[in-house]
């Protein structure tokens, strides 16, 4: 028996909406990566493109347990000698809380052009509103990351 791949035009991806508000940073973000990579779905492939949209709202509302998010540092260089910035997730929640829940679930997901891929279907806005409503996203259920 022969080994299944989809084809490209076989994949049939769809939108998915979370409502961060109160949820736990880590445990949302897996799940998260989990359907942006595909892994939800019986056609999974390590190798090609076939997870789903997802949209996530509420960003500034998640939270990190045990104060993680002070004790977290995220750090960025600028590619030149002693260009290393670091900050902790705290600030940089406060500063831009789409972007940190982006880079953690960036960092979930593959390197390379794989995974550059799988992020392009990630929006993430801070406030409860998306401008997504024509694609008629449906809600996703994060399984163990009850409200805190």
């Amino acid at each position: 028996m022969a080994t299944y791949t989809p084809k490209a035009h076989e994949i049939e991806r769809a939108w998915h909406v979370v409502d961060a508000d109160g949820l736990v940073l880590g445990r949302l973000c897996t799940e998260v990566a989990r359907v942006l990579r595909g892994k939800h779905k019986p056609t999974y492939t390590p190798n090609i493109d076939t997870g789903d949209h997802v949209i996530i709202v509420n960003a500034d509302k998640v939270v990190m347990t045990a104060g993680k998010a002070d004790r977290t540092i995220k750090y960025r260089h600028s590619g030149y000698p002693g260009g290393v910035k670091s900050e902790s997730y705290a600030q940089l929640h406060g500063r831009k809380p789409a972007e940190a829940v982006r880079q953690s679930v960036r960092g979930m997901l593959p390197k390379g052009p794989l995974g550059r891929q799988q992020l392009s279907k990630l929006q993430v806005y801070a406030g409860p509103t998306h401008p997504h409503a024509a694609q008629q996203p449906v809600p996703l259920e994060i399984p163990g990351a009850a409200a805190r």
